[in-house]
């Protein structure tokens, strides 16, 4: 157990390696970790917490804390020692409660470089349990950590007042930690030049357009370069000759295998379990999702994202949410999976609600803005303009609207300004393993379930009846051919391939741009909806679904009567 950005994650992996469960805490999305290490003769669990400054929960990360600390027999404190004061709190919080204790003083590499010196010895004894110096991103002090994990202690320590505690933790500091002069080195001079509004401004549309582009970089190349290769030239032919055992049609082959095209296997409009099936998750998604969290994890690891929360904040409060919202709103234009994926950073349940309904409408993935680009692009880059402008009004409009109506609150934005350092690979990797394979363990089931139960209905003629019921509000209040209610339909399985099936249909510019942004602003492609079933719940996704068809019609209803 630590505060957040004490290097908590870095210490937890190098005592458990590779062997790691990432779960949602029951009835939550907030998640932690689970592995195990050898300690002597037995194998012990070991779990990491979500960072916490209290005991006195004040937002549902750290109340999963507070209950998950029931379950240990030894707490191990992760502390960092540039920051003695601020962490100290809650250890003497945890020494109140009679648990064996042992202290981790992390990050103690930085001491020397920051002119800080800590008596660890005084200290362990102030404090009554043993007190190790570790560097986690290095492996210094861990050996010596867990000999002394069977040693921590539970000094009898009576209960504080809040003003107690801290007054504890002042004369503890007085007495152990001694601060001589240093000069400022170049990065700490960067770190205070990126939360100021100018300068940080500018580093951030650097950063995040930097992140943005390496994020379709290394998706896109794994999508053209190692996943479409494999699919097309050796699961392409084991899929057409099944096919062809299974008689090449039926109702069990279409579920299986989906349609052929031309009689060969398009691997996104086929939509069975074995061609869309494993494509979707595998060749569409998977990419984008190891392409993020690489990206996420250098960020989180360089200490970069509590800067771009702090830099965001203002803004972001005048829609319900706070500065880390940013981080996802701004990824759902590489891919909206990961995006809502990554609402889990944001601490209460309307926060994740507010920003994965407004990434589901107003942030168009890459694949779709390729289309728009592509298609719209062609009759005037004045069209792309209206439909990029339309959907950044819709998200700040709607961001206003669901701030007022969405009950709940959103919590301030208490975060620990880390400093900049090199991020760990070896950490960086293994969250990226973690994180991936949770994933996949996951979504994969539940998108193959709804390719049959989608297969289903496409059989007893529910999508169509849908498409003639829907009809007259597609050419009444949008303006569209009867012949567009089918591309809207598509649209639930792939937005990008839904906006190119209204090519053929020779729709003039305003038509198009009515076309793109509804598809845009209605539901999500099947893998975002089902991250959103999976995030939300399903009563919340329900919600977040009326909310997209309301909110697509009125905006395409204006835009048709404008253009």
């Amino acid at each position: 157990m630590g505060n957040p950005n004490v290097g908590k994650s870095a210490l937890f992996s190098r005592l458990t390696g590779v062997r790691v469960v990432v779960s949602n805490y029951p009835g939550t999305t907030v998640s932690y970790a689970r592995g195990s290490m050898k300690l002597g003769d037995e194998i012990a669990d070991v779990i990491d917490a979500p960072g916490t400054y209290t005991l006195e929960p004040t937002s549902e990360a750290e109340e999963i804390a507070q209950k998950l600390l029931d379950s240990g027999d030894v707490v191990v404190n992760v502390v960092n020692a540039t920051n003695l004061e601020r962490n100290l709190y809650l250890t003497l919080q945890l020494l109140e409660r009679g648990i064996p204790v042992v202290v981790a003083l992390n990050i103690w590499d930085d001491t020397k470089h920051l002119g800080i010196d800590i008596d660890r010895d005084k200290l362990g004894a102030l404090l009554g349990v043993p007190v190790i110096p570790t560097v986690a991103v290095t492996g210094e002090g861990i050996k010596e950590l867990v000999e002394n994990i069977p040693r921590a202690t539970s000094p009898h320590t009576p209960a504080r007042s809040r003003g107690e505690r801290w007054a504890a933790v002042g004369g503890i500091v007085e007495k152990v930690q001694h601060i001589g002069h240093r000069h400022h080195r170049w990065f700490e001079r960067l770190a205070d030049a990126s939360v100021r509004p100018l300068t940080g401004g500018i580093m951030a549309l650097v950063v995040l357009a930097g992140s943005f582009m390496l994020v379709r970089f290394i998706g896109e190349s794994l999508i053209n370069y190692v996943f479409n290769p494999l699919f097309n030239n050796l699961w392409s032919p084991v899929v057409l000759n099944l096919s062809n055992l299974m008689g090449g049609g039926g109702f069990f082959h279409d579920i299986v295998v989906g349609k052929l095209i031309g009689g060969e296997v398009d691997f996104v409009q086929s939509f069975g379990l074995l061609t869309s099936g494993l494509y979707v998750p595998f060749a569409m998604v998977l990419p984008y999702i190891v392409s993020f969290y690489l990206v996420l994890g250098i960020l989180e690891d360089t200490g970069y994202l509590p800067r771009l929360a702090v830099l965001m904040d203002t803004i972001m409060h005048r829609l319900g949410l706070h500065g880390y919202a940013i981080i996802p709103t701004l990824l759902g234009l590489g891919c909206n999976v990961p995006a809502v994926l990554s609402t889990r950073i944001l601490e209460s349940k309307r926060e994740r609600f507010i920003a994965a309904t407004l990434i589901s409408i107003a942030v168009p993935c890459a694949a779709l803005q390729a289309m728009i680009l592509g298609l719209v692009g062609a009759q005037g880059w004045q069209y792309v303009a209206m439909v990029y402008g339309t959907l950044f009004l819709v998200w700040i409009i709607l961001g206003v609207i669901l701030n007022y109506t969405v009950r709940g609150f959103s919590p301030e934005l208490l975060i620990e300004i880390p400093p900049y350092r090199l991020p760990p690979w070896r950490t960086v990797l293994q969250k990226l393993w973690m994180r991936t394979y949770g994933f996949l363990v996951e979504a994969i089931p539940i998108i193959l379930g709804a390719v049959v139960a989608i297969n289903i209905l496409y059989y007893f003629g529910v999508f169509n009846a849908i498409a003639n019921f829907t009809a007259p509000v597609v050419t009444g209040l949008l303006g569209l051919p009867k012949e567009a209610v089918t591309a809207l339909a598509i649209g639930f399985l792939r937005k990008d391939v839904a906006l190119g099936l209204l090519a053929p249909l020779g729709l003039s510019a305003g038509q198009l741009v009515v076309g793109s942004v509804v598809l845009a602003m209605s539901f999500p492609c099947i893998a975002t909806f089902v991250v959103l079933l999976r995030e939300l719940g399903i009563l919340n996704m329900l919600k977040a679904a009326g909310i997209m068809i309301v909110a697509a019609l009125i905006v395409g209803g204006i835009l048709n009567l404008i253009l």
